[in-house]
């Protein structure tokens, strides 16, 4: 009775057959959900997946990848890149306008490029456009970027969330309104956020590529795979990424097949064992080394994964151009695991324990609520530790709770993560020892100069195989010193439901053709055309 009342819709049910594409048609809204709600809603400040999902349907970059990873125009209609590699020069789109009705012009580009280098912002992402010598706007559609030396990554840089310079210049961002009530140029305009509960937002009917043919897009927040899994099933929920036993097993009856749809494809993403390095327990490699032998990833992919994944050897997935599958490997053994502790200096005592210098080994791990599959992980490397003596305790927290509090304050000794990648590598940003600072990435404190050395050399190569080379050294690096334990490289597992149509598998994964997504108005579920024009 609450959701009719206020989506003023009408829901239909298991009463219809969603076999017929239909015509593409304006209307319905599309309900996702999330285990831990948004941070912000300015992508420059915020670091979680959560944020960047919502904030990515509201803002736009210069340029994108489109289905086949191909670097193409978002905001930019065009650009030149100079023969010495050195500056780019973008032709802007004309007649785009932000959410409040206000033009955008290269002022807001280089506003964005002023406030994201400006040490006063708290940023991950300002590595990128410190290399930028000289930005310019040559006229109100025309900027030009310049760097001192070529910069390999830079086209796709510019990827980045474009701010708007008439809301934000002279303020500190940090405080701003747009992080709880964004304004961007994107496909869908900001409405409503209920703390705990939703965020909800509406097709920009002014859209420069086209309007959205679904009006109205939605992300609860549900902290628990479970009951998101529930919610699923009773029409709670559009889509979600399912656990490996949801889709294996769970959907596998008559109602489900027919109302949905499952995709499955291997992401570019990786879950991993994070040490803080600081930490005294960890800063031997031996260490690392040992729990790495004392982790079953076969028996973490078959067990828990049920199959849905891939052993993970490092920081670039299989599907990238420069992963190298050829570094050391860590295969399970109890034994490799307590000879690599003896020489740290461990001994088990009569009771099993292993302990140095009177001490016990014993750390806690950290993992998110809600996340059964790193729940169910934490559980299983607890075990598998505590055979070799070592004594894990597992600590489970509310996602943002996990990532203001431990991470960002580095108050943690070990967690269980994940990173999604870009498909063009460039690993600076995590691995760099210069990437320490407050809300950064290398928040493991990873430090090595032969590490730091190839990261820069590769950014700086515009050739392929070269480039391929430095990361390949990289990736080897990374497998020696085992700072992570890299676990597994999951398969996404995702269920959409039926009615929506236009969903085109690609490189890019399901979502890179969002605004083609349209319910023929037969197979409507919420009747109410929710589009607001700005």
């Amino acid at each position: 009775m609450i959701a009719f009342l206020l989506f003023g819709c009408s829901q239909q049910k298991g009463t219809l057959s969603y076999d017929d594409p239909g015509k593409p048609a304006y209307g319905d809204m599309i309900v996702m959900a999330s285990i831990g709600e948004a941070s912000n809603l300015i992508p420059l400040l915020s670091t979680d997946s959560a944020s960047h999902e919502i904030a990515g349907q509201i803002y736009n970059g210069l340029v994108k990848y489109d289905k086949d990873l191909n670097i193409v125009g978002n905001l930019a209609e065009s650009w030149e890149i100079s023969k010495d590699n050195l500056s780019i020069t973008f032709r802007l789109k004309k007649g785009v306008k932000w959410h409040d009705g206000k033009p955008f012009t290269a002022h807001d580009v280089m506003y964005t490029y002023k406030v994201t280098v400006d040490p006063k912002t708290p940023t991950a992402y300002a590595a990128d456009f410190q290399l930028v010598k000289k930005a310019e706007v040559l006229d109100d559609h025309t900027f030009k970027a310049t760097y001192g030396k070529p910069f390999a990554p830079a086209l796709i840089s510019w990827a980045t969330a474009i701010m708007p310079r008439h809301l934000l210049e002279g303020k500190d961002i940090t405080t701003s309104p747009l992080i709880r009530r964004p304004i961007g140029t994107g496909p869908f305009v900001f409405k409503e956020w209920i703390p705990g509960d939703r965020v909800i937002l509406t097709a920009n009917t002014s859209y420069f590529e086209g309007r959205p043919y679904i009006s109205r897009y939605m992300m609860r927040i549900i902290p628990d795979s479970a009951t998101m899994f529930l919610e699923l099933k009773r029409y709670g929920i559009d889509m979600m990424g399912l656990a490996p036993l949801q889709f294996l097993k769970q959907t596998e009856y008559p109602r489900f097949k027919q109302e949905y749809n499952k995709y499955k494809y291997l992401a570019f993403n990786y879950t991993y064992l994070g040490f803080n390095l600081k930490h005294g327990l960890f800063k031997d490699k031996r260490v690392r080394q040992a729990i790495s032998h004392a982790i079953d990833r076969k028996e973490i992919i078959d067990g828990i994964l049920l199959g849905l994944g891939e052993e993970a050897t490092g920081p670039f997935t299989p599907n990238m151009w420069a992963y190298n599958g050829n570094v050391k490997r860590y295969g399970y053994s109890k034994e490799k695991a307590l000879a690599l502790l003896k020489e740290a200096g461990y001994e088990r005592g009569a009771d099993g324990t292993l302990k140095r210098n009177g001490s016990p080994f014993e750390f806690t791990l950290l993992v998110n609520q809600g996340n059964t599959v790193r729940i169910q992980c934490a559980e299983l490397i607890q075990r598998r530790l505590f055979e070799i003596g070592i004594t894990v305790k597992i600590r489970v927290l509310e996602w943002a709770s996990l990532i203001n509090e431990f991470i960002d304050k580095r108050n943690f000794d070990a967690v269980i993560l994940g990173w999604s990648i870009n498909p063009e590598p460039d690993p600076y940003d995590i691995w760099h020892s210069s990437k320490q600072g407050p809300k950064e990435l290398n928040f493991i404190s990873f430090e090595n100069k032969e590490v730091d050395e190839i990261i820069e050399k590769a950014r700086h190569t515009f050739d392929r195989a070269e480039r391929k080379r430095y990361y390949g050294r990289f990736q080897e690096v990374i497998a020696e010193e085992a700072p992570y334990v890299f676990l597994f490289y999951p398969y996404a597992t995702v269920a959409i439901h039926k009615r929506f149509k236009g969903i085109q598998p690609a490189a890019a994964g399901l979502t890179h053709n969002f605004i083609k997504w349209y319910v023929p108005e037969d197979q409507r579920r919420y009747k109410a055309n929710a589009a607001l024009s700005p």
